[in-house]
């Protein structure tokens, strides 16, 4: 009588199990790397320049639900806001900045930087509290810098 293995030899699955714990020590060897302990990014003044990637979102309008509205943000190194605010509850400081227009220039021009790398100068920043802010801090009061 023979025993039917379903196609599975003992060889194999001895090397497929060996495969496997190869990849868990060195994913685990990487995740040890990772863990170490990142240094809170540097202070961000008034009069400052924040430098990075301006990306676009579309979020509903908290007044008029129906409505969307489009949301800018720059992508940035991490940097430590001033007192009170400090870090916004991250170990570094935030890395994303929801630039908030405060007229119509100001929309019309990022809708034309959507998408490029931008320099702002940074006149007055704080920590995302309210519900509907997609970034870690909003700068309230901006003007872009010309490169």
């Amino acid at each position: 009588m023979t025993t039917h293995r379903f196609g599975v030899r003992s060889g194999f699955a001895f090397s497929g199990i060996a495969f496997l714990a190869a990849i868990f020590a060195a994913s685990g060897a990487l995740a040890q790397q990772s863990d170490a302990p990142q240094k809170p990014g540097k202070m961000i003044h008034a009069g400052d320049v924040l430098s990075g990637e301006l990306g676009v979102m579309k979020v509903r309008d908290n007044k008029n639900r129906s409505k969307r509205v489009a949301t800018y943000q720059i992508t940035s190194e991490p940097r430590r806001l001033p007192p009170p605010n400090g870090l916004c509850n991250l170990e570094t400081g935030p890395e994303t900045f929801q630039l908030v227009p405060t007229n119509d220039a100001q929309a019309a021009q990022l809708k034309s930087l959507s998408g490029k790398a931008i320099s702002v100068k940074v006149d007055e920043v704080t920590c995302a509290k309210d519900a509907g802010e997609m970034s870690e801090a909003i700068v309230t009061k901006w003007s872009v810098v010309a490169k």
